[in-house]
């Protein structure tokens, strides 16, 4: 009797970790629609939340380009512990989901494993680009240039702290 009581508790414990994992993911919107050909090219890194797999990155560009086989082509660079540092790159491949207005994107750098990336605000013009994960563990702020202008930043600081995002976690990244 006391080992299924246990087993439910588990059970109950599981399930409640389950739904508000979900509620977490529906909280956070995508933009309704991207334009995937307006989105593919060159992007800059210009502030992110630190990853272990980004440690001691500088200069951090991706660029995205179509494959002949329908997915998106992505390529990560950046400069290791300085601005000059030797450059580092990983390939990988997105696949857009479906229904998702291209504004859900699932990244692969290494099979089988897919990372959500989540397209939640855009310049209409895609000057730039903020990404995250429904989780909010994950954030980039990402630009056609080097460099964005700070009304155009501090904009975007007050749409994610509208969103709940923590800005105190927030790095800027170092580029040239």
């Amino acid at each position: 009797m006391k080992k299924t009581l246990s087993l439910y508790i588990h059970f109950l414990i599981i399930i409640f970790i389950m739904t508000t994992a979900d509620l977490s993911a529906q909280k956070l919107q995508t933009v309704p629609n991207v334009d995937l050909n307006k989105y593919l090219g060159k992007w800059f890194e210009i502030a992110s939340y630190p990853q272990i797999f980004q440690k001691g990155c500088h200069c951090t560009t991706a660029e995205y380009s179509l494959s002949n086989k329908g997915y998106i082509i992505v390529e990560n660079r950046c400069n290791k512990d300085s601005i000059l540092g030797k450059q580092s790159y990983i390939k990988g491949k997105a696949f857009v989901e479906e229904n998702s207005g291209n504004a859900k994107l699932k990244v692969q750098f290494f099979w089988p494993f897919k990372g959500k990336y989540w397209i939640i605000d855009l310049a209409n013009d895609y000057s730039y680009a903020v990404v995250s994960h429904p989780n909010k563990k994950y954030l980039w702020i990402l630009s056609r240039t080097s460099k964005i202008d700070d009304a155009v930043y501090q904009g975007i600081m007050s749409r994610l702290k509208s969103k709940g995002f923590d800005l105190q976690k927030l790095q800027k990244t170092e580029q040239f």
